[in-house]
């Protein structure tokens, strides 16, 4: 077919017919203006051509590649797609212009026919030369030159511009025949600078501060007064939020709550203190790695924690790591790149230079971290921790003292003292610890610590195995063996066990024990264990369930996390082990039931037993009893430690240990936070590539590597997790000073300069102010002494300084519908949480507290019924009920119904632009919704307040509430109209408070002023 057009090309008339389009010989167009490749030409090659003849050779047709010049260039049989210089020449035009279905390309069935205006573009650019150009995004940015302004407009320029970034803008608009709007008002501009940089309405006095304030540098100062205040952190932690995709849960069927608030702190408390925006980034990746890591440093890694977690109870954990990586690599792309990598997963991205290689290179490098659990309480928390701790030890010692040691002693509690001491005395045995000489698992780390425990980390699935090969016994007859199951603060809830989902937290079940002198099987017998009603039938705590060879009994702590447990089991005759032996640790579960932390002890005393007493205090009272059977002789520090266990133990010791028991609980409970931790170097985990990205076609092992259009040859490549945090934010990457720079225009503009804000790759549309771009990326990441350091506030000032950001909002000309030049400040609403918060702030409600737990404010009981076992929403009482909104627990399957309503985020995907709907839902929830109808009530109480009392006359009162709400005086029709509605609700038992949810929904009280 190709061969047989081929031939007819010398027959093809002036004028072709497309459909009913048709299209002028190029000769005769009047247009001689050369053609811009990134600008005109690749649009229509990615949108029309790259998805077959692009870079994924996979799906590549007829071996042609157009998104290459050299791809381009390819002998095809006698004859190239492109022919430099000669359209009619070139196979590409032949195809997008034959009207042939079977010839056509894009083919019929596929992709409509490219437009008229678009084959004309092709055919001038081939006849230009058909040059390629390296897509904008991915050229090494370099400062340009600020513009100056054009000679007939000097004049305007001059007095309008105030900041480099407004010769850009106004660039622009004079190539486009377009002029800047005026200036806001000064109570637009002082309510849109509150709303931007901190997300509430300013105060009535700050307005009237501001207005009465006529220094030339009034509006710099109330600049960098909100750029300092706290409520800084706050505004633009939400929005980094959305890039990290924050919640409160885990996501999934169940979506169980999880903790991981501390980053969230972690995040308000960077962007308060102005962290440079690489430092910011290199803490969030792989703060762990850095020299000396503290403990904030370790909580900034939660920002790859917030992926989902899947706690079903018949899935494979190690798939669902796997998903986790998946989105961490598009997160990853997204955030420092602004490269859809995720489309790579599958297959080599059909428009971007990423291979599919690429893809998994680029997950290799942060792969190789384990996922553990980290205390992370504030100091005042620990403060206060300890001094309660300190009273309850206290106590307890005061309270055994005068039971069992006064002169004028309790002897009831003396003689039942003394029998649960000789009761204890029968259990004790020497037992000696061993320390593995190799140790083996199926799938988790095992790690031997100092104290002769053993430490298991990183993956595990649901049946793991531990070997343990112990050493010879020296000649000693070894009749039991003792494993303890130990808390490490590294484990979900502390442990002991390592099950994190579907299970209880900290949970484990040993399945099977089983011991080996070579390939010998030694018998064992029934033991014992410290946790009480172990009997048997009791399949889930029976020390007889390990030796059962079934693998759905075994030995468990139900509801014992964070303790210490020891299960004892006999060999069925003692015996001698010249040898090196074998333990065999068997955990079989529907879900990961390792254990986390144990010690194995053994003994050569007779009927040994499993001691309720920990095991440093079985060793103190079994010296004790070695030197003397009597107990009044033994240490008095001995007996004070058994007593102790004593009061803390024994039944009969219930009413006295009750008030100490309340006194602990009465502590603030730990905070626990999901991080990152990487792996130690010699047991590094491994990556492969997956066919069609599918977790169960693993192939080829994949060394960790940026992608390979990225990597710069002559430099150094990364390596690991650290080296590629460094690399994100180093010149090497030549995108992430634009994506950042973007991100931060589109905070305060509503749209980036690339409006694509998560995708800056072929597809992306074309910045607006392309110059302006690298002007703010390049001054941005500058170090010099003159540069802005990475300083995002540094950024901020810069853009709320300018002319361009202090325009009025006006009406989008016609030439510029969606406003992209800004000839004009954009006409926007504002976002979920910022539009309750001025709510909050205009009422007086807001609380001032920064930082600490998720609170649940009031919302319909129905919200969360319709997630997985109908949870409840306790509604938060107090200041909590009207903190701020990044505050919210943020449940993935249930989202905040007020903030879902105005397109607030899931958690569920990183969001690097949130869509901007409006609907009747919107109007009718700031009418209704329960949460808005109680701060319109505060909000007309306040304002009465503010005005002396209900015997303030209507009109002021009125006029109280327009400016708590919207800043600015009302109109006299305003007031007139405000007046009869509030006239009209007098029968209502608060008609004020009518007035007031009237104005709040106001279409000026939620959008730019």
């Amino acid at each position: 077919m190709i061969l047989s057009l081929r031939r007819l090309r010398t027959s093809l008339p002036t004028w072709i017919g497309i459909g009913l389009v048709c299209l002028p010989n190029p000769t005769s167009s009047a247009n001689d203006a050369p053609v811009n490749f990134n600008r005109e030409v690749r649009p229509i090659l990615a949108k029309h051509c790259y998805a077959c003849h692009g870079p994924d050779e996979e799906t590549r047709a007829a071996d042609l590649r157009l998104d290459t010049e050299s791809g381009s260039r390819a002998d095809l049989g006698g004859y190239r797609a492109i022919e430099p210089g000669d359209p009619e020449e070139s196979e590409l035009v032949l195809r997008i212009t034959s009207d042939d279905d079977d010839l056509r390309m894009p083919p019929a069935d596929s992709h409509r026919p490219l437009k008229a205006s678009e084959i004309e573009t092709i055919r001038r650019w081939i006849a230009d030369g058909g040059k390629y150009e390296r897509h904008w995004a991915f050229v090494p940015p370099t400062l340009p030159k600020v513009p100056r302004p054009q000679k007939s407009s000097v004049e305007r320029s001059a007095s309008w511009c105030r900041s480099p970034i407004d010769r850009f803008v106004i660039a622009r608009l004079e190539q486009a025949g377009l002029s800047p709007n005026r200036e806001a008002d000064r109570v637009s501009l002082v309510r849109r600078l509150y709303l931007d940089l901190l997300g509430i309405v300013p105060p009535i006095d700050v307005v009237d501060g501001f207005l009465a304030d006529k220094r030339p540098d009034a509006y710099e100062r109330l600049v960098d007064q909100l750029l300092a205040s706290p409520r800084y952190g706050e505004r633009f932690g939400r929005s980094w939020l959305d890039l990290a995709r924050y919640s409160d849960t885990n996501g999934y069927e169940k979506d169980r709550p999880r903790t991981i608030w501390p980053y969230r702190d972690w995040v308000i408390q960077a962007m308060n203190q102005d962290m440079p925006y690489d430092q910011f980034s290199i803490e969030q990746l792989a703060g762990d790695m850095l020299d000396d890591a503290t403990l904030q440093q370790k909580i900034a890694t939660g920002f790859h924690r917030n992926t989902m977690l899947n706690e079903e109870g018949g899935i494979d954990p190690l798939e669902y790591r796997f998903y986790a990586m998946v989105d961490r690599v598009a997160t990853t792309g997204t955030v420092w790149m602004g490269l859809t990598t995720g489309c790579a997963q599958c297959h080599t991205h059909k428009f971007d230079p990423i291979t599919h290689t690429d893809y998994f290179g680029l997950m290799a490098l942060m792969n190789n971290a384990d996922e553990p659990e980290m205390n992370a309480d504030p100091a005042p928390v620990v403060a206060k921790r300890k001094a309660i701790e300190h009273q309850a030890d206290a106590l307890e010692r005061e309270t055994v003292q005068q039971l069992l040691f006064a002169d004028d002693k309790d002897p009831t509690a003396s003689e039942q003292f003394d029998h649960w001491c000789q009761q204890r005395i029968d259990e004790l045995s020497a037992w000696e610890t061993l320390v593995p000489g190799e140790m083996k698992s199926t799938m988790p780390m095992l790690e031997l610590l100092d104290d002769g425990s053993i430490l298991a980390s990183g993956d595990a699935t649901k049946r793991d195995v531990y070997t343990l090969t112990m050493p010879p016994t020296d000649g000693k007859p070894i009749t039991a063996i003792r494993l303890e199951a130990l808390t490490h603060a590294s484990l979900p809830a502390r442990g002991p066990g390592l099950a994190f989902y579907e299970g209880r937290r900290g949970d484990f079940f040993l399945s099977e024990l089983k011991v080996f002198a070579g390939e010998q099987s030694i018998e064992l017998a029934v033991g014992t264990t410290s946790i009480p009603n172990s009997k048997p039938g009791n399949g889930k705590t029976y020390p007889g369930n390990v030796l059962d060879d079934d693998g759905s009994t075994g030995w468990s702590i139900p509801g014992g996390s964070g303790q210490t447990h020891r299960l004892v089991i006999p060999l069925a005759q003692p015996m001698t082990f010249e040898n090196p032996w074998t333990i065999e640790l068997l955990f079989e579960r529907h879900y990961v039931a390792g254990l986390g932390r144990f010690r194995v002890s053994v003994t050569s005393d007779e009927q040994p037993q499993a001691s309720v007493l920990p095991v440093e205090v079985q060793q103190q009272a079994r010296l004790a009893s070695e030197s003397s059977e009597q107990l009044s002789k033994w240490p008095t520090d001995v007996l004070q430690t058994l007593a102790i266990e004593f009061l803390r133990q024994a039944p009969v010791m219930k009413e006295q240990r009750q008030p100490i028991e309340k006194l602990r609980k009465s502590a603030p409970s730990g905070v626990r936070t999901l991080v990152m931790r990487e792996r130690p170097i010699g047991h590094p985990r491994e990556t492969r590539r997956h066919h069609r990205g599918e977790y169960l076609q693993a192939k080829e092992v994949v060394q960790p590597a940026v992608p390979e259009f990225l990597a710069d040859a002559s430099s150094k490549q990364p390596e690991n997790r650290l080296e590629l945090a460094e690399w994100l934010v180093s010149e090497n990457n030549p995108l992430v000073g634009r994506v950042t720079a973007n991100r931060a225009w589109r905070q305060f503009f509503g749209t980036g300069i690339v409006k694509t804000s998560g995708d800056f790759g072929t597809q992306s549309e074309l910045p607006s102010h392309p110059e302006l771009l690298d002007y703010l990326g390049q001054r941005l990441r500058d170090q010099s002494s003159t540069g802005w350091d990475w300083s995002l506030k540094r950024l901020h000032r810069e853009i709320v300084l300018s002319a361009t950001y202090r325009q009025a909002v006006g009406p989008a000309p016609a030439t510029d519908p969606e406003n992209r030049l800004l000839s004009s400040f954009p006409y926007r609403r504002y976002d979920a949480e910022r539009i309750r918060d001025a709510f909050l702030s205009a009422s007086g409600l807001i609380a001032n507290q920064i930082g600490g737990p998720s609170v649940r404010p009031p919302q319909p009981d129905a919200v969360t019924q319709i997630a997985y076992g109908k949870p409840a929403w306790p509604v938060s009482s107090g200041s909590d009920r009207y903190r701020r909104s990044l505050y919210t627990f943020s449940k993935r399957t249930a989202p905040f119904a007020a903030y879902a309503t105005f397109d607030g985020p899931s958690g569920e995907i990183c969001l690097a632009k949130r869509d901007r709907s409006t609907t009747p839902l919107q109007a009718l929830t700031l009418l209704n919704d329960g949460m808005y109808i109680e701060i319109a009530d505060a909000l007309a109480k306040q304002a009465i307040r503010d005005c002396g009392g209900t015997e303030a006359s209507p009109d002021q009162i009125i006029t109280r509430l327009f400016r708590r709400v919207l800043s600015r005086y009302p109109s006299d029709d305003e007031l007139d109209s405000i007046l009869a509605f509030y006239d009209s609700q007098t029968d209502h038992e608060s008609p004020w408070m009518l007035v007031a949810r009237a104005l709040m929904n106001l279409d000026e009280a939620i959008t730019t002023p």
